[in-house]
């Protein structure tokens, strides 16, 4: 089925109530900036048939971050938010990971939060960071090189075992344990807290990122639970700015909506978001 592309036509809805509407719209953080390049409005492509697209679609929407550089992510959420099935998306995803057109990545902003980022996007990431690093000798720079030729495509998981790491990096050459270090400094792995001979794979640089993630869950969240009915129509919600959040409306209400924590309800006159019940 073709996805409706109708063009977003500016707010013509008429003044809400007073006590719905009153309070002061904050003005945009940096990096929070409103989309006017005439793209279509979340109600007007909320759901996809197919993971691929979904993937690529948000992509093209990930917010502009002026203070930070990230290249785009999704959050496997916002999928389960855009597509019914959510055995789909996970069959989906896994077959576009074995095929290595995109990784996963654990998140610790929750216990269930995962990334999804393309390859070549992650792989530019990681030269991103590893350009504007400060290392002492050119022999330093390899273990980046070692990491994106031996390890990124022969471990395919979330994690790997400093064992197993160490092991598919001397394919490249004689690893040091200096080598390591540079590859935890530059936010390319993590240790893990439970079992420090475990690292999880990570996005580089992405830190303020995910403070502001669960900043802006917390604040989407209490726009809404101060309403009369905890709910709101879509299309005004999804303009309104955050104060503690480099990430949009948009990026969030996928997340929240896929999370459970709210709901969508269809009417007349369009779609209400609705804070889930506990």
């Amino acid at each position: 089925m073709k996805k409706k592309t109708t063009v977003l036509e500016p707010s013509t809805s008429r003044k809400r109530s007073r006590d719905e509407d009153s309070e002061p719209e904050p003005e945009p953080e940096p990096g929070n900036s409103i989309d006017h390049s005439g793209s279509l409005s979340l109600e007007e492509n909320f759901t996809f048939s197919d993971t691929m697209v979904a993937l690529q679609i948000m992509r093209a929407q990930f917010p502009h971050l002026e203070k930070v550089s990230v290249q785009p992510f999704v959050l496997q959420s916002q999928l389960y938010s855009s597509i019914k099935d959510r055995t789909q998306v996970d069959r989906e995803l896994e077959s576009l990971r074995r095929d290595r057109v995109l990784r996963i990545f654990k998140l610790n902003t929750g216990q269930d939060d995962h990334a999804v980022m393309f390859m070549d996007d992650y792989l530019n990431q990681i030269e991103h960071v590893v350009k504007r690093m400060k290392v002492k000798t050119r022999d330093d720079l390899m273990v980046f090189e070692w990491f994106k030729t031996h390890v990124i495509h022969s471990k395919l998981d979330t994690s790997i075992s400093h064992q197993e790491l160490c092991s598919l990096l001397s394919l490249g050459g004689t690893v040091k344990e200096e080598h390591i270090s540079l590859l935890i400094n530059a936010g390319i792995i993590i240790r893990q807290l439970i079992d420090q001979n475990m690292y999880w794979f990570a996005i580089p640089n992405i830190g303020s990122v995910l403070k502001g993630l669960s900043q802006g869950r917390k604040e989407v969240l209490s726009i809404l639970s101060r309403r009369k009915y905890k709910e709101m129509m879509l299309a005004p919600l999804e303009k309104k700015r955050l104060r503690f959040s480099p990430l949009d409306m948009r990026f969030h209400l996928r997340d929240l909506i896929g999370s459970g924590h709210l709901k969508t309800v269809q009417t007349p006159s369009g779609l209400i978001v609705r804070v889930a019940k506990d």
